[in-house]
């Protein structure tokens, strides 16, 4: 794989922090993600203690500085501290971020509690919907963390980690209650290729990039169907719709939906080649099953789970999700996918502002 390129005319990495604005940050995990962001904050002239859960990983990680299994090519920074040790992961830690798959959240925090410092800010990167509590990612840590002060962020975009590692230009949202926090989070992440906002719609954050990875299976089932532009533009903007819904529902604002961590994060896992989710759903469109698919992949798609939980969650709030509906019955029910399409375009005709 190439090197890793930098924007034209640029001869750094990235504007390095004032002194008194250099946070320590501890990353939780160890994949593409946390290897990006690893990435991104160094960039800043940050400090940065990147934590694995199993010792092997990290051992090998810290030989090769690269992941080979998910993100190769890719050097992690030489300033970049790799432990597995839980007792001293956070020593010194003003930052904390969270790249741990939704699924694996709890466990993963619920070994890190005793050594998590009071008062320090958590922000998650992690887009998912825990399948037996249907909580958001910062929800889980809060749940985990009952009895500390935590101050906790998100996060999000459309952010392929193979492009920003190639420091093409990328965008996010951080997303926090408190405005200082949100505001913290963005500097400190933004580099010369990566431009972040912020809002303060954790919920609407959270859900858009939880629920864009169920649009972008049902996007790569038409791609392994090879059924065309107009099907993926008409899934993309219905798909929009119905995610809209369900998050305005579950008190989220409807405007988080048209800006970066929806609308944008749904239009790029859609159509990205390196798109987890859509490349999975490609394959299932193709005649794979599920197992199989899952059984050849060296990373997590998060959008299988969170099919489960996003349909819990649409009866549980009484919002209509046809496409997610259709998604959940080719993963788990034995629905052939174009039994599926078929019975979306024989729906009872409506108006499009009430379909």
């Amino acid at each position: 794989m190439p090197a890793i390129r930098r924007c034209p005319g640029e001869k750094y990495l990235g504007k390095l922090a004032p002194v008194d604005m250099r946070e320590q940050v501890t990353i939780v995990g160890d994949g593409a993600m946390a290897t990006v962001c690893s990435i991104l904050l160094t960039a800043g002239g940050h400090d940065v203690t990147m934590w694995g859960a199993f010792a092997e990983s990290i051992n090998r990680l810290r030989h090769d500085r690269e992941n080979h299994r998910l993100l190769p090519g890719v050097s992690i920074p030489a300033d970049v501290r790799l432990t597995a040790s839980d007792a001293d992961c956070f020593d010194g830690a003003s930052l904390i971020l969270s790249a741990v798959p939704t699924q694996y959240m709890r466990s993963v925090w619920n070994r890190l509690s005793p050594h998590v410092p009071d008062g320090v800010p958590i922000i998650s990167v992690a887009k998912g919907i825990e399948n037996d509590t249907l909580l958001r990612p910062t929800q889980v840590i809060a749940d985990v963390l009952t009895l500390r002060k935590c101050n906790l962020a998100a996060l999000s975009g459309p952010n392929i980690a193979a492009e920003i590692a190639r420091q093409l230009p990328a965008t996010a949202v951080a997303a926090a209650a408190d405005a200082d926090l949100a505001r913290r989070v963005q500097q400190v992440f933004s580099t010369h290729w990566f431009r972040v906002y912020t809002n303060d719609d954790v919920i609407g954050t959270e859900l858009a990039g939880a629920t864009k990875n169920v649009i972008a299976l049902a996007a790569g089932i038409l791609d392994g169907l090879a059924a065309g532009n107009n099907a993926k533009a008409a899934l993309v903007t219905r798909g929009l719709v119905e995610i809209t819904r369900l998050g305005v529902a579950m008190g989220a604002q409807e405007s988080t939906f048209g800006g970066l961590a929806g609308m944008g994060d749904l239009i790029t896992t859609c159509v990205s080649p390196e798109g987890r989710n859509r490349t999975v759903g490609e394959q299932i469109g193709q005649g794979k099953s599920l197992a199989q698919v899952l059984g050849q992949m060296n990373s997590v798609a998060e959008g299988v789970p969170t099919t489960k939980s996003v349909m819990a969650l649409s009866r549980r709030h009484n919002v209509e999700m046809p496409i997610t509906r259709a998604v959940h019955a080719v993963l788990f029910e034995g629905k052939s996918a174009r039994a599926a399409i078929a019975d979306l375009m024989a729906r009872e005709s409506k108006a499009e502002r009430n379909g």
